[in-house]
């Protein structure tokens, strides 16, 4: 399976939240972020629990865990491309309905101005 593309959703602002919030985490939450996201990549669909899971109406999320803490980063396919589409969150028991609206929402700007929306990770 060739290697996906992936894609970090970017304001309107030129404000990457993902990347914000990656920034202010320890070295070592930082380094399994990028890690699974780096396996995201190589796996694409075929990534699945314990590392990933589906959530609803197209959202996904990326399932890093480090000391026990649950993080999640949540992300869509559009086509044969990821985009990773919310800031990173610390899951306590369910993502928040407000955290799947706000993928969503990101998503569809995406959908609709891949251009204006699209931070691009180096390979």
């Amino acid at each position: 399976m060739p290697k996906t593309k992936v894609i970090i959703y970017k304001n309107e602002d030129g404000s990457v939240p993902l990347i914000d919030w990656l920034k202010k985490q320890s070295q070592k939450v930082q380094d399994k972020c990028t890690g699974i996201i780096e396996l995201l990549s190589a796996r694409g669909y075929e990534l699945r629990r314990p590392y990933a899971d589906y959530l609803n109406e197209g959202i996904y999320e990326l399932r890093p865990t480090v000391k026990r803490v649950n993080y999640r980063i949540l992300y869509c396919f559009v086509g044969k491309n990821i985009v990773l589409l919310t800031n990173g969150l610390v899951k306590i028991d369910k993502i928040p309905k407000r955290e799947i609206k706000k993928a969503i929402e990101f998503r569809n700007k995406f959908i609709q101005n891949p251009n204006l929306h699209s931070y691009m990770m180096k390979d």
